[in-house]
């Protein structure tokens, strides 16, 4: 379980292609220094587990079912990456419950920046957009942010200057692409809300 609040903004060194699978190694001081084997990472928010340590760089096996459901198989050597411990239960939760379960990809459509923050647009799955409501909380890349509208293209987020300096969202472009991962309590709500319905027949 993460909480959606970037550690560390990190780099990847290296992509090994295996067929079927890629070893993703990435470049983060900070994370390194109390992470062990089996642990698991949030990377541009997807939950890995960490394969081999060395030093200050992490190795991830990503299988394909990440490659192909998050923006993960995109990434090249030298990108910056997003990169968040588990929280501990003695820690702060600063953002929201984030489990590094990818629900979908989604798209940064524009940027529009004002003197103290910047607006961010962002495309999503369409089947996403139910789970999403103004002041709600989404994760972004790992980022837990609270969406200020929901629109027919997709929704937007106001960034803070911490957020835009610390991590990728700062360095995003329209067209690249975001992994997206809606709230869990609205998706457990609305499983309750379904099978109450159909418990009493309606």
């Amino acid at each position: 379980m993460f909480t959606g609040i970037v550690e560390e903004l990190g780099a990847v060194v290296a992509l090994e292609d295996q067929g079927d699978a890629v070893r993703l190694t990435v470049e983060g001081p900070l994370v390194t220094t109390d992470v062990k084997l089996g642990d698991s990472i949030a990377v541009n928010g997807c939950c890995l587990t960490v394969s081999v340590r060395d030093a200050e760089q992490l190795t991830f096996d990503m299988m394909r079912e990440t490659l192909d459901k998050t923006s993960l198989g995109a990434l090249a050597e030298g990108d910056r990456v997003n990169l968040e411990r588990a929280v501990t239960p003695s820690g702060r939760l600063g953002g929201h419950l984030v489990q590094g379960h990818v629900d979908g990809t989604g798209t940064l459509l524009r940027r529009t920046p004002s003197e103290h923050w910047e607006v961010v647009e962002l495309s999503l799955p369409a089947e996403l957009a139910r789970y999403l409501v103004p002041k709600g909380s989404i994760t972004v890349d790992g980022v837990s942010l609270t969406v200020v509208d929901v629109g027919a293209e997709g929704f937007s987020v106001s960034l803070i200057p911490e957020t835009l300096s610390h991590t990728t969202l700062g360095l995003k472009q329209p067209g690249d692409p975001v992994n997206l991962e809606v709230d869990v309590i609205a998706k457990y709500v609305e499983k309750m809300l379904q099978e109450r319905g159909e418990g009493s027949g309606r």
